[in-house]
């Protein structure tokens, strides 16, 4: 199934001799998109220059609200394993599928106040979408450290010899203890090594007790070794074994370390269940606040524009279409054909009836205010912005 993609348009009343929805659905065309107006309340407007400022901002902002949105869903898919159908079904907005929430969508009164100034609103939108970006990324890092502390507990527990705990391997009876001159060290040989090992331990340094080799533990790839040596010459040792390939390892022995071992195992990995399910949770609200606030900012968007493009007084239509990516350069097409002279003498058309832009100086002069453009800067002759959700 396709990805929906979301377009907001909005045209001047003026325009339409008939009902404005009905000739909007007609120029699109059914089978491209099903359409619906879209609520714009009545925000203050402001100064001129203060509104081209509110647009470049909300531009800015629009990205910041797709790249958290971005991480969030990236983030649930993470925590699930990778399955996206699991992932889709946290993607809820205000206890709503998201598709139900933008063809439903109110401007949230209570949150964001109609009769502030528009610089206010859009300093609270991105106030309230940094903090939802931090608050994820705080709860996604924490779970991903308890979750990286798991790992490493349970690979001491079913790794090779190599990374794997020795605690439960070595029995205390195969090391000298409490000797001033000696000194047994545990050492890890690839098995294919083992004989070039027994042949020359005991003369790779000084002082290397002979025949003090003995198999501790064993493994598809390894094989522990314990070997006792002087302690004056024990970092010499050491430092041979490494030349050799040979991995050291380091080991003390600690009453009831078995136990305790399984225990602090068992309490991370109680820890990692409840830090994912909070980090879910964390996930979907994350995921719900981002797509409101990103509503708002498309609206905010769409209504700025509108009274830069259109003037006052404010009398114009704005309608969402539901529709595909590859539809939705169809209907960017059949409203580029109908709607283009709203251009001025940026569009005009070739023999063919074709839109053509042809006065290139406007149209970057337009897309560098942040005017009159749609996604990807190109000029529009009308307010059209593209949302779609991962």
């Amino acid at each position: 199934m396709p990805p929906t993609r979301y377009v907001l348009v909005s045209l001047p009343l003026r325009i339409f001799e008939d009902d404005p929805l009905s000739s909007l659905s007609a120029t699109i065309g059914r089978d491209n998109g099903d359409i619906q107006q879209f609520p714009i309340p009545s925000f203050k407007i402001g100064t001129l220059d203060a509104l081209v400022q509110h647009a470049d901002d909300l531009a800015k902002l629009n990205t910041g609200c797709e790249a958290v949105a971005s991480k969030v869903a990236d983030s649930l898919q993470a925590i699930l394993d990778g399955d996206e159908d699991k992932a889709a079904q946290q993607k809820v907005v205000n206890d709503k599928p998201t598709d139900q929430y933008m063809r439903s969508f109110q401007w949230d009164k209570s949150r964001y106040r109609v009769d502030r100034p528009l610089g206010e609103l859009v300093d609270n939108l991105q106030k309230a979408l940094q903090n939802i970006d931090n608050d994820v990324k705080a709860k996604f890092n924490q779970y991903n450290t308890v979750k990286a502390n798991l790992a490493a507990l349970e690979r001491k527990k079913t790794g090779n010899l190599s990374t794997k705990s020795l605690t439960p391997i070595v029995d205390p009876s195969l090391l000298v203890h409490d000797s001033e001159y000696l000194e047994t060290h545990l050492v890890v040989v690839p098995t294919n090594a083992r004989k070039d090992f027994l042949r020359s331990y005991e003369t790779i340094a000084t002082k290397v007790v002979p025949r003090s080799a003995v198999q501790v533990a064993q493994d598809d790839e390894f094989t522990l070794f314990a070997v006792t040596t002087f302690k004056k010459h024990s970092a010499e040792f050491l430092q041979k074994c490494r030349e050799q390939k040979w991995t050291p390892r380091q080991y003390k022995h600690v009453e009831g370390g078995k136990e305790e071992e399984q225990r602090e195992l068992d309490r991370v990995a109680k820890e990692e269940r409840k830090i994912w399910g909070e980090a879910l949770r964390q996930g979907r609200v994350g995921w719900s606040e981002s797509v409101m606030i990103w509503a708002h900012v498309i609206t905010l968007r769409v209504f700025v524009e509108t009274v830069l493009r259109y003037g006052l007084p404010l009398e114009f239509v704005a309608a969402l279409v539901k529709t595909t990516p590859k539809q939705a350069k169809k209907v960017k097409a059949a409203l580029d054909s109908t709607y283009s002279y709203l251009g001025g003498n940026a569009f005009g058309r070739d023999k063919r009836g074709r839109v053509t832009k042809d006065d290139a100086s406007l149209s970057s002069e337009m897309a560098a205010a942040g005017l009159g453009t749609g996604e990807g800067n190109e000029y529009t002759a009308y307010v059209y912005y593209e949302v779609e959700f991962p």
